[in-house]
């Protein structure tokens, strides 16, 4: 069991590198500031915390994210939970023949940091599980943090400065290649949504920490670099950020929360059938101030 200073609940170790559940705490009560400052603490060194057993309305969900800080509110789709524009749906379950959530098919592994394709990546995201499907469906979180410290050094003076291109274009039409469901992008969407350069190493704004910003879809290559050079560079680092070592898996349970650091993380889902486990998941997105 770790220790965390002046914390009204317990945490114990879930990944090798990072991660930690944390034990005796319920999120539908209000937070106390000692609370807040607590969890803020342990998401910059744990980067990914879980938080199980729990029971949240819509209103309660955004208000304990709203205490780590401003709320994304996402643009207006079927997919937003009415009267509740900070809360995404994302699930597998569908109705009338469409998806009731955000639904990137039951095969695709995209590993991404949420916003990525934004001028600035979220801070944190809490994703709360209703439905938890019995096969599939897991969480992946990679420590890109821990996996930046440990490249030799060459590679990190190779990738220092070098900037790669975030594309949801590109990440969308990539998708639709196995997942019949997903719409392209509208031409509204492109403009609002258009390519963005990001160094391949950021550094933490709270903690200072630098990590590795990458994606296994979204990123359609690095600046200045051609396509051989940038798709194996690209891979070299992907295969190091993902290895074992660096992945924590959770296996959701319904009432589960899961917070995570945007500046320090990656995560994916695993494949996940439909027609044998349905799942349903609520996100709000924490903003920097």
């Amino acid at each position: 069991m770790l220790t965390t200073t002046a914390a009204p609940y317990r945490l114990e170790r879930a990944g090798q590198t990072f991660a930690a559940t944390v034990h005796g705490l319920d999120l539908s009560e209000p937070l106390t500031e000692e609370t807040v400052g607590a969890l803020t603490r342990d998401l910059a060194e744990h980067r990914v915390l879980v938080i199980p057993g729990q029971r949240l309305s819509h209103e309660q969900h955004v208000r304990v994210s709203r205490r780590f800080g401003p709320l994304d509110v996402y643009p207006v789709s079927k997919y937003v939970v009415p009267d509740h524009p900070e809360v995404l749906t994302i699930s597998n379950i569908f109705k009338d023949g469409q998806p009731i959530g955000l639904y990137d098919g039951d095969e695709q592994i995209e590993w991404h940091t949420d916003y990525s394709w934004k001028a600035r990546t979220s801070r944190a995201s809490l994703l709360y599980s209703v439905v938890a499907s019995e096969t599939g469906g897991d969480t992946l979180f990679a420590d890109s943090t821990a996996a930046y410290d440990e490249l030799p050094e060459a590679v990190k003076q190779r990738i220092a400065g070098l900037q790669g291109v975030h594309s949801m274009h590109h990440l969308v039409e990539t998708e639709r290649l196995t997942n019949p469901h997903k719409a392209p992008l509208t031409a509204e969407e492109r403009e609002r949504m258009p390519d963005m350069a990001h160094p391949l190493v950021r550094e933490h704004p709270a903690t200072g920490r630098r990590s590795l910003l990458l994606g296994s879809m979204i990123i359609s290559g690095i600046v200045g670099l051609g396509r051989a050079e940038s798709d194996a560079l690209l891979r070299e680092l992907h295969d190091h950020a993902t290895a074992d070592r660096y992945v924590y898996r959770h296996q959701w349970r319904e009432g589960d929360v899961v917070m995570w650091d945007n500046e320090a993380t990656m995560h994916t889902r695993t494949p996940c059938d439909r027609l044998v486990s349905p799942r349903l998941l609520y996100r709000t997105t924490v903003l920097w101030d």
